[in-house]
């Protein structure tokens, strides 16, 4: 079907009518698209920050057990395994 024959069975308005909104369907596609793939982005460097605070948790844990050893102070198990997000399984 040709678009004049859309125009002569339907009338101009409504033609009009439905090819604006197959334009606007293809604008909104686009701008959805591209907000998906800023969305995926987004994701993936807040699963690189996570990671980094783990690592930087781990490290700082490491040196709080460094430095007690060396002050010659207690280790504190309870503080390593709520950083584990487990309860101390070590039976000393």
């Amino acid at each position: 079907m040709n678009f004049w024959q859309l125009v002569a069975e339907l009338g101009l308005p409504i033609a009009a009518t439905v090819g604006l909104g197959a334009f606007i369907m293809v604008i909104i596609n686009y701008i959805l698209g591209g907000i998906v793939s800023q969305i995926a982005f987004i994701e993936n460097v807040i699963t690189q920050l996570d990671n980094r605070i783990k690592t930087m948790n781990n490290e700082i844990l490491k040196i709080d057990q460094e430095m007690s050893e060396q002050l010659g102070l207690p280790v504190d198990t309870d503080r390593v395994a709520r950083a584990d997000g487990k309860k101390d399984a070590r039976k000393d």
